[in-house]
């Protein structure tokens, strides 16, 4: 089975939730989306609302994909730049696929769904993202045609004595 992919959908309260415990469950199972486990809804809460209020400024966009039985199952945050020298490229973040359906393709598949959507918006010619180091992450997203371009040594500190690299890739669109 395959995800179905909606970009900008409507933000309802089912919508909220499914990507709060979207965003819960992949943290808790050690994904690299800004927390480290465990980690409760309420502590995830903030970070979400601020992707919404981003997205109802317009400065963000949000590509969900839905399992056959309509549960949110993977998620990626469209951010635009802001910078008037940065306008051609743009963010993805919050690049998440549910541990109940990894090793699918489905990471693939939202990868390539965030390129088309990108593809989309006049003026984009290449999407940018970071991820943290030390997980083979790297590895994924070179096989998805992101090259990686830059590298923190040590920038990201899951815990005292644990420090991984900031690994900053792009994906040029043309």
């Amino acid at each position: 089975m395959s995800l179905t992919f909606t970009l900008d959908p409507a933000v309802t309260p089912e919508l909220r939730d499914g990507v709060l415990g979207l965003w819960t469950d992949v943290s808790n199972a050690g994904g690299s989306v800004g927390f480290v486990p465990p980690v409760t809804p309420e502590a995830v809460r903030p970070e979400l609302v601020k992707h919404l209020v981003a997205m109802a400024e317009g400065r963000t966009r949000l590509l969900v994909g839905h399992d056959a039985d309509g549960r949110v199952a993977a998620t990626a945050f469209l951010t635009l730049n802001t910078h008037r020298l940065m306008t051609h490229w743009l963010w993805l973040y919050t690049v998440m696929v549910h541990p109940r359906d990894q090793g699918q393709g489905y990471g693939r598949d939202l990868l390539a769904a965030a390129a088309d959507a990108a593809r989309g918006i006049e003026g984009i010619e290449a999407i940018r993202l970071t991820c943290r180091g030390g997980l083979g992450l790297e590895r994924f997203y070179a096989s998805c045609g992101y090259k990686e371009v830059g590298r923190v040594p040590d920038a990201i500190r899951v815990a005292p004595g644990d420090d991984r690299d900031d690994v900053i890739l792009l994906l040029p669109l043309r």
